[in-house]
């Protein structure tokens, strides 16, 4: 984990384990996406004790991140897994999102956030990202394919918000690319 910035990541964030005490932030942060535009398709915002209980839940066995601005210690932006599908077969994946303050595009926030995400998540066993994008979205779709993941699929006409129907692009990454026959031993996580 990046408690410290590195080369890597900006020097004026921290990527660290979210807790419940960032859970109004993050709340705060994703209101923007779920009012304002379509790019989550919640149509109300989560309150602060249900951001908690959602970093609980992937904290548990995946991980939720946050970027905190290292001179005035606000939570700027929110990474995290979750699993894929509740079905066995496919607990070596996970699915992925990543969440900035207004303003915070092209600043190397969501980049950082998401390496760090996904260092956690290879040391936790896991194989397989994926992640749904609902388009228009060529900000989150640059940032996604610059990180290795590729489109997969797309659905069409999905999803209604805003007044107009919109499409999901599905979209993987390999974690451990070239894996043999078997998984490895013991559960993700």
């Amino acid at each position: 984990m990046h408690d410290h910035p590195t080369p890597d990541h900006p020097t004026h964030l921290t990527i660290r384990p979210a807790t419940a005490d960032d859970a109004a932030a993050c709340a705060a942060i994703y209101a923007h996406y779920v009012l304002d535009t379509h790019v989550s398709f919640e149509a109300d915002p989560p309150d602060a004790a249900e951001m908690a209980r959602r970093i609980a839940s992937c904290s548990e066995r995946h991980a939720w991140l946050v970027a905190v601005e290292a001179s005035t210690g606000a939570v700027v932006g929110f990474a995290y897994a979750a699993p894929y599908s509740p079905r066995e077969a496919y607990r070596w994946s996970a699915e992925t999102s990543v969440y900035l303050e207004q303003g915070r595009r092209r600043t190397g926030a969501g980049r950082a956030l998401y390496e760090a995400l996904f260092e956690r998540l290879t040391e936790r066993g896991y194989r397989r990202l994926v992640a749904g994008l609902a388009l228009p979205n060529e900000a989150s779709l640059g940032l996604h394919a610059a990180l290795g993941f590729e489109v997969v699929g797309t659905f069409h006409q999905i999803g209604w918000k805003h007044g107009r129907w919109h499409d999901v692009a599905r979209l993987q990454k390999d974690l451990a690319p070239g894996l043999g026959d078997a998984p490895p031993a013991g559960e993700p996580g």
